[in-house]
């Protein structure tokens, strides 16, 4: 049976009516318009709708959106702005790291969800942060250079 859940993302406030068991992931992309993140899997194995929930970096596409609700939700589109974008995005456009772009989201995310815990991580750590993602372009050298290159940026 559908309920009304309030959800904080980006800042602002949304009411969605929906499942409590529906995916957060269908309520961003849905209900609110989010074109980011993406829909990857639906499993939670690679990534691709990464969001944060309360600062940690969440698979949206397993999270019920009533585990979302009254929760301070963040998505790429919320990092940062044009104007003032987040380290890591403008990393990633000096390391020249898209291609496809579509997963994206789910790198940046893990990625800021680590500098904003550890302003200086080893490779080592980056590495580890990042286990589980994936990019079927092959671009995990660039993407490396991209965190390492966000962090002496912070």
């Amino acid at each position: 049976m559908a309920s009304d859940f309030t959800l904080d993302v980006n800042g602002k406030q949304h009411r969605v009516n929906a499942d409590p068991d529906m995916p957060l992931l269908y309520a961003l992309r849905n209900d609110i318009g989010l074109n980011n993140p993406k829909f990857g899997c639906g499993l939670a194995q690679c990534g691709a709708c990464t969001v944060h929930i309360d600062g940690q970096p969440v698979r949206s596409c397993v999270t019920p959106v009533s585990d979302a609700a009254n929760r301070k939700i963040v998505t790429l589109a919320g990092l940062g702005t044009p104007e003032k974008p987040h380290p890591l995005q403008t990393a990633y456009i000096e390391e020249q790291v898209p291609q496809c772009g579509y997963c994206i989201n789910g790198w940046i995310m893990t990625a800021a969800a680590l500098l904003a815990e550890n302003k200086k991580p080893t490779e080592a750590e980056i590495k580890q942060a990042l286990d589980g993602l994936k990019c079927r372009c092959g671009t995990h050298v660039s993407i490396l250079k991209a965190v390492k290159r966000a962090a002496m940026m912070g």
